[in-house]
């Protein structure tokens, strides 16, 4: 398929998908249009051309959804059974789930992902509030033993009103991430999508129509600048959950920190994959290869930095190689593509510059670095590109470069091995290749990490919480553990003045 046949799929699909479609913020419950009229322009990035323009809110409009959100709260959501709203969430995936197709080429086209990819991220989104749904009758509080005049216990309740913001690499996953506990635990939310890749969010939130009450949930697209900063500091929001970078993050919590909210954070990272002398060579590089090409790179978790042993190190290039070969860039509407191009056009700048950097740094450039052929020239997209020779203070080795590319170095014993992986400021995820089982664990308790996958990467399941050590975040999404994010404790103590012997 040459260019001109991509652009006219592409203005074929962007016409399909935004015609008689209204994306606008979404607060109580409906449409809303901001007073100013100041647009964000969505771009697919695969042909750079423009999808729709989306009313930008502002400061007064996240006022709007935050006493939307109160009001909703306060009016009948705080007071929902949990078995109440188990059946709202269940009757939201089952109308999400009849417009499968529809979320699928919005976030294809909104994000650029390989729409194969696409389809499992929106299945997996069902899933997580179906997940979510299913653990609302768990919320309970607990007994206390006392003495015979005292019955104490304690109740789990909601916050009230949270504010959270998702990322633009999983658009319409992280918004279950964050609304999937939220609303299971009995808050309302005001949500912040990113800019650069609304439409999922904004769409599956309208689809949710007519099944919560209005209020419960608000979309408010914006910049950070404006809606992400008047969100984490709003005095009625008094929880914060953030996914995004570690530069972000700080902001977040510095805005939260004015008014005590507590804050949640998924930040960046620059995650180790550990590869040792008897590790199925081919098996971990295309664990290797699908943690850091897959999403083209774009991963939170990514497996940006492979650390082999010395002895293997020829013998694993080969075969990561052979599976970093296997990832090619297309069109992202083509069932068979594995890799589409970055997302944004600041994150395609960026990565381009520590290529460049990683050449001037004295690494060796061994596969890929370039852009892909001439029928993709249009979009933002960087071919799979592997450096060795890496030393850990290397910019390329140490920053998050959140794109397809691989740096691989060399260790000599376990201590050294794990030295190098724990090097970093992140700790959000890390990998291990191996047979050995004691090994393995060995290596688990020892990495820095809050995710460790041993000889595979993935799956994400929604029952595992998902978060990260030192600079890569506070708390956790998912699995139980992220509800108590989400609620508060109380302690009741109860006087029994005339207690049963």
């Amino acid at each position: 398929m040459d260019n001109s046949d991509i652009l006219t799929r592409h203005e074929d699909a962007i016409t399909e998908i935004t015609t008689d479609a209204k994306f606008t913020p979404w607060i109580n419950g409906k449409q809303y249009l901001p007073d100013q009229d100041v647009t964000i322009e969505t771009i697919d990035p695969a042909v750079t051309l423009p999808i729709t323009a989306i009313p930008a809110c502002d400061s007064g409009d996240v006022d709007a959804a935050v006493k939307a959100a109160g009001d909703a709260y306060d009016r009948e959501w705080a007071a929902t059974l949990p078995a109440e709203r188990a059946t709202m969430l269940r009757k939201w995936v089952n109308v999400l789930r009849d417009h499968e197709d529809e979320l699928t080429r919005l976030e294809c086209l909104d994000t650029g992902k390989p729409i194969e990819q696409a389809r499992g991220e929106v299945r997996a989104a069902f899933d997580t509030l179906d997940y979510y749904a299913s653990l609302c009758r768990t919320i309970n509080g607990d007994q206390i033993a006392a003495s015979e005049d005292l019955h104490a216990y304690t109740r789990k309740e909601p916050f009230g009103v949270v504010g959270q913001i998702i990322p633009w690499n999983f658009p319409i996953w992280s918004l279950t991430w964050k609304l999937g506990p939220a609303l299971a635990t009995g808050n309302t939310s005001v949500l912040k999508p990113a800019q650069d890749a609304p439409l999922t969010a904004i769409r599956a939130t309208q689809l949710s129509k007519n099944i919560f009450p209005d209020g419960v949930i608000n979309v408010v697209p914006g910049t950070g600048s404006d809606v992400g900063n008047a969100l984490t500091s709003h005095r009625d929001v008094r929880k914060v959950s953030f996914t995004g970078s570690r530069k972000v993050g700080e902001l977040v919590m510095q805005n939260a920190a004015n008014h005590i909210a507590p804050v949640t954070l998924e930040l960046g990272s620059k995650s180790p994959f550990l590869v040792f002398p008897d590790a199925n060579l081919s098996k971990v590089a295309q664990a290797i290869a699908d943690g850091i090409y897959y999403s083209s790179g774009e991963i939170c978790d990514a497996f940006s930095r492979t650390i082999v042993h010395k002895d293997i190190c020829e013998e694993f290039l080969d075969a990561f190689l052979a599976a970093a070969d296997e990832y090619t860039c297309g069109d992202p509407l083509d069932e068979d593509t594995t890799m589409g191009p970055l997302t944004t056009e600041d994150q395609y700048e960026s990565v381009q510059e520590y290529i460049s950097l990683g050449k001037k740094e004295g690494s060796n450039l061994v596969y890929g670095g370039g852009t892909p052929a001439e029928s993709l020239e249009h979009g933002w997209y960087v071919e799979p590109t592997v450096f060795t020779d890496v030393d850990n203070d290397m910019r390329i080795a140490c920053e998050e470069i959140f794109g397809p590319v691989q740096t691989i170095q060399t260790f000599d014993s376990y201590e050294q091995g794990i030295d190098l992986a724990n090097d970093t400021r992140y700790g959000l995820s890390a990998g291990i290749g191996t047979k050995d089982i004691s090994l393995a664990h060995r290596a688990a308790a020892d990495l820095e990490a809050g995710i460790v996958y041993v000889n595979d990467y993935g799956p994400i399941l929604p029952e595992a919480p998902y978060g990260g050590f030192k600079e890569s975040g506070i708390g956790n999404d998912l699995g139980e553990e992220s509800l108590n994010h989400y609620l508060q404790t109380k302690s009741v103590y109860m006087n029994l003045e005339d207690p049963t012997r």
